[in-house]
């Protein structure tokens, strides 16, 4: 006989056996002869049945089905699905069992007195009369707790509850608050620190006391990163096992807390030794000249981190991308000290498979590929790499630029995927400025720095450089259009032609004592030799027409009078290694542009002349650059010719050479108008240091300049020299950047009122 547990067993079994369907119950194969749906009340039927893959009609597939409750779960509106099958008109039916989410009828608040309720219905997700959702109703209440603590009400409480209407599913939505009092931070003290000043530590947060323009409220999350702040600076100094406990305390009348940080420093570590080992491959000596920490100074995450990255740069710079590099640390608490462990395995060089570019969606391929410095084939090289990048930017053509290497199918060969965001590099502008040497100026410009003569009808892509450009103003009045291709014939050689018509009146409170037009074109030719050396040629042809010259200047100035025609050739030598050439913070530019007009090249006027120019820029401290720059000119007439003509000769004095002097007012003048005649040689020097005030909007600038101008090119550098100092702001504007600079001049015997002089410009890139 079997026992009762036994005979209870075998039920179940025979149930289950008994329940599953043969093959012949089974739906699979048959028609779908109709579908219904069950259970809904604000969704209508068409709406569910418009989601559904099941259509009357079609063979009955399980799969289907799965698929379908899936669709209806993703649209959000059930919190649960079911599908039935049953046997209707020699076929199937499908019944969609649906139950609905509740709909919200109402969200009230209640307990909120400080805060009115329509402010905080703005920063909810969950509204009246739409289907309750639990995840983004309990987001809803964590950007309403952060909201009050933002609003000073750090200790405020927010919770929910419902209240729903089964019959009509829907649900009423209350939120409830408890505002407690607005509190505003009175102190912040500093308790138990012996090594690291109250006011550093201070320094480091941003949880700080109310003052005029700062609310002083308190903030969880705020205040959490001050702590990780302090911790990290307390760390970078040795102490590794600091504790900070806060204490709070509060003056319920006043509205005021005191915030008391208690800080237990523990032990400082110093660093024992520095242990090098695994398959390093470089000499031990190399790679511990480039580690910064060393035994003895107390330990630091923050220097630690560098030296790793050193490291890793220093492999992957010479090929070693595979390289596996840690960093351990081994502290000994008994003698407050700890090793540094560098576990390094080389392992193998690897190569350059393919080089595959991705989001050129304008720009060429070969526009790009001709700018790298690594190739398919090379061992990697970091400094390749950093220098391709940096010739990238400089085209203008993208935003943002990032190198990844991918596996390949061999483990010693990585491709190269090269990304570029691509920038706006075409413009059509017009408006208007002012400028203390151009005074009030119109502009309406076409410019395409990625210009492509074939692609009709976009004519992008190329890299070609196109600018159309008129200017009318009070002082000047030019007119511009210029081409360049960077590599004619796919050839490394640049070729380009500029033609103008250029106005500039006489402006005396400028340093023009007369009216100049000018009006020509040149053809040019540049080549890049090395990787930073470039050189150029060009011929120009231009009439000059000197004219408007005060009727109380000498005859030496009157004799300038007159059209001319002038045709030279210009030989240009450059040097350029700067990372960025639109907004440099390190390296190196120096160049000479020598030319000779008239002699064998014919023109109205003889003579040569050689500018001469250098910039070096460097960053001591991070975000903030110096820049030391000087040139130097030299003109010298022959044949013909006796002087230099007045619109050809070195003006200094101004916005762009020595700042506190007024425009082209230092060097020669003539003795009866006062008018600025220029000179045959002329040396500046400028020294500017930048520094950022509001993220990368705004900068504010200090600087040095001094300089002079000789009448006879035999006088260069024979003393005279005017020098000023001052103090400017950068602001870069969506119509182009603003400069603003007022110098002070130096020179007891300049001529000009000592108040100093403001210079301002808002220049549009062209």
């Amino acid at each position: 006989m079997l026992s009762d547990k036994s005979k209870i067993i075998l039920a179940c079994i025979l149930i289950i056996l008994f329940s599953i369907p043969s093959e012949a119950e089974t739906p699979k194969g048959q028609t779908v002869t109709a579908i219904r749906v069950k259970g809904n009340q604000a969704i209508g039927e068409p709406t569910i049945l418009s989601k559904i893959k099941t259509k009357a009609g079609m063979q009955f597939s399980q799969d289907v089905i799965d698929d379908d409750i899936k669709r209806l779960y993703a649209l959000g509106y059930f919190t649960d699905v079911t599908i039935d099958v049953e046997a209707h008109k020699e076929g199937v039916r499908v019944t969609i069992i649906v139950e609905e989410k509740p709909v919200i009828k109402e969200v009230i608040f209640e307990g909120n007195e400080k805060l009115s309720t329509r402010r905080l219905k703005k920063i909810l997700k969950t509204k009246e009369g739409g289907m309750l959702n639990f995840s983004r109703l309990s987001e809803d209440i964590r950007e309403l707790k952060s909201f009050y603590e933002g609003s000073g009400f750090h200790r405020a409480s927010v919770k929910y509850e419902l209240e729903k209407d089964k019959t009509l599913n829907q649900v009423t939505v209350k939120i409830l608050v408890d505002e407690e009092m607005r509190m505003r931070i009175k102190h912040v003290f500093v308790e138990g620190n012996k090594s690291v000043k109250t006011k550093k530590i201070l320094s480091l947060i941003d949880t700080r006391p109310a003052w005029i323009f700062r609310r002083g409220y308190f903030d969880d999350e705020t205040f959490e990163n001050d702590l990780s702040k302090i911790k990290m600076y307390y760390r970078d100094q040795g102490f590794l096992d600091v504790s900070i406990t806060p204490q709070f305390d509060y003056d319920e009348e006043k509205g005021l807390m005191h915030i008391t940080l208690k800080i237990n420093e523990g032990n400082q570590y110093r660093v024992r030794s520095i242990i090098i080992r695994g398959n390093i491959i470089f000499p031990e000596e190399e790679i511990r000249e480039i580690v910064s920490q060393e035994a003895g100074e107390p330990f630091s995450y923050t220097t630690l981190k560098k030296d790793a990255e050193n490291v890793r740069s220093l492999y992957y710079g010479k090929g070693y991308m595979n390289a596996e590099i840690s960093v351990d640390t081994i502290p000994d608490p008994k003698k407050q000290s700890l090793d540094i462990v560098f576990d390094i395995n080389g392992r193998d060089l690897v190569y350059v498979g393919k080089i595959d570019i991705k989001g050129n969606t304008k720009t060429k391929d070969i526009v790009i590929r001709r700018e790298l410095r690594i190739y398919p084939g090379e061992r990697f090289d970091g400094n390749k790499i950093r220098r391709s990048k940096e010739r990238l930017y400089n085209l203008g053509f993208f935003e943002d630029i990032y190198f990844e290497t991918k596996p390949s199918h061999s483990p010693n060969v990585n491709d190269l995927e090269i990304s570029v965001k691509e920038t706006k590099t075409g413009e059509f502008a017009f408006g208007g400025g002012y400028s203390s040497v151009d005074e009030f100026i119109g502009f309406v410009q076409v410019t395409q720095k990625n210009f492509d003569i074939f692609n009709f009808p976009y004519f992008t892509g190329d890299g070609q450089n196109l600018a159309i450009r008129a200017e009318l103003g009070t002082v000047r009045t030019n007119y511009d259009i210029s081409w360049t291709e960077p590599w004619i014939f796919d050839y490394p050689l640049s070729f380009g032609f500029d033609t103008y018509y250029r106005t500039h009146f006489r402006r005396s409170q400028v340093g023009y004592g007369y009216k100049e037009v000018r009006g020509g074109g040149d053809v040019r030719f540049g080549k890049e030799f090395l990787e930073y050396f470039n050189s150029s040629l060009m011929y120009k042809l231009e009439n000059v027409d000197i004219s408007d010259i005060p009727g109380d200047a000498t005859q030496d100035l009157r004799d300038e009078a007159g059209k001319n025609w002038l045709s030279r050739l210009i030989l240009g030598v450059s040097f350029d290694n700067r990372d960025n050439i639109f907004s440099p913070t390190r390296g190196f530019v120096t160049g000479a542009r020598l030319e000779n007009t008239g002699g064998f090249l014919a023109g109205d006027r003889d003579f040569f002349k050689g500018n001469f120019w250098s910039s070096f820029y460097y960053s001591p401290i991070e975000k903030i650059v110096v820049e030391v720059r000087g040139k130097a000119g030299i003109a010298n007439p022959y044949s013909n010719t006796d002087k230099i003509p007045i619109y050809e000769r070195f003006y200094a004095g101004g916005a762009s050479t020595i700042r506190g002097y007024r425009e082209r007012k230092v060097g020669p003048r003539d003795p009866a108008s006062n008018t600025p005649t220029g000179g045959e040689a002329t040396l500046v020097g400028n020294v500017e240091l930048t520094f950022p005030i509001y993220e990368k909007i705004i900068k504010g600038a200090i600087f040095y300049d001094v300089g002079s101008v000789w009448e006879d090119l035999g006088d260069f550098g024979q003393g005279d020299y005017k020098q000023g100092v001052g103090t400017g702001i950068r602001i870069k504007t969506p119509i182009g950047p603003l400069r603003l600079d007022w110098g002070y001049p130096l020179d007891e015997n300049y001529d000009d009122p000592q108040e100093g002089e403001f210079y301002f410009s808002v220049s549009h890139g062209f």
